[in-house]
């Protein structure tokens, strides 16, 4: 994983991902499997909402602060 990180960028990686999640839903929807649909959108927003109240916003914030006041 590190050498493919290493030839594309993060936004290239975040174009692959979203095209991969994108053909996964269009796939679910023309299988009409909307309650797995219905699942996996579920379990992803519980993830996102696990990854955000984790988060240390108040220290990424003073970091950025800081890195402004450097350049």
């Amino acid at each position: 994983m590190a050498n493919f990180a290493s030839r594309f960028s993060r936004r290239t990686i975040a174009l692959f991902w979203m095209v991969l999640v994108g053909i996964v839903i269009g796939v679910l929807i023309a299988k009409e499997q909307i309650s797995v649909l219905y699942v996996l959108v579920t379990l992803s927003l519980v993830v996102l909402l696990l990854i955000v109240g984790f988060s240390d916003l108040e220290k990424a914030a003073q970091r950025m602060k800081d890195e402004a006041n450097e350049s």
